[in-house]
């Protein structure tokens, strides 16, 4: 029987991570099963220890995976037009309708709350991550002075995409998601165009 190097562990391990981290913000933590999981990634279920110790384990790791994805997301959904442009970007009518492609905060925020140290660690670190990116954006002199207000702009902006998400009527949704990018303007300091 050949064993696979270290390379091909390394890879099959992040193509779990990645599929693991689309499933769970569409079907949620509880509702996704080490089986559905590894089968997602092409995977028997019998391999799953060969990589994780366990289901936490995943989920850490998943977690901390889909916060550097947005991070580099926000990176380029910026681009020239800077935080305006992300802050319209996340709240889409395209993000709003592919949550398995999107933000795992608006996807995954209350269960990512009950659940163990180790998950809560990792998505404090990416969070924050994504947090001081964007206050250096906005204050490259002090980016430390601006870390909460950006916390509570992408708190209320996860907050908007769920309620979007949630709403039946198409038009009440919409005009969530505008009033959500004003909100977000406005607690971040950006102008409005006119």
């Amino acid at each position: 029987m050949a064993r696979y190097g270290k390379e091909h562990k390394q890879a099959t391990r992040q193509r779990i991570v990645e599929a693991a981290g689309r499933r769970l913000k569409r079907d949620g933590i509880d509702g996704s099963g080490v089986a559905v999981l590894m089968s997602d990634a092409g995977l028997t279920n019998g391999a799953f220890y060969a990589h994780f110790a366990s289901k936490d384990d995943l989920v850490v790791n998943a977690v901390a995976q889909q916060l550097r994805d947005l991070a580099e997301s926000l990176d380029a959904m910026a681009g020239d037009g800077g935080v305006e442009q992300l802050v319209r970007a996340y709240l889409s009518i395209e993000h709003r309708d592919h949550p398995a492609e999107g933000c795992p905060s608006a996807a995954l925020l209350d269960e990512i709350g009950r659940c163990g140290r180790a998950t809560k660690q990792a998505y404090t670190d990416g969070v924050v991550a994504i947090a001081d990116d964007i206050a250096e954006r906005l204050a490259p002199h002090d980016p430390a002075s601006l870390r909460l207000a950006v916390l509570t702009a992408y708190a209320g902006m996860v907050g908007t995409l769920q309620l979007a998400r949630a709403l039946a009527d198409e038009q009440l949704s919409q005009a969530v998601l505008e009033q959500g990018i004003s909100n977000a303007l406005a607690l971040l300091s950006v102008p409005k165009p006119s």
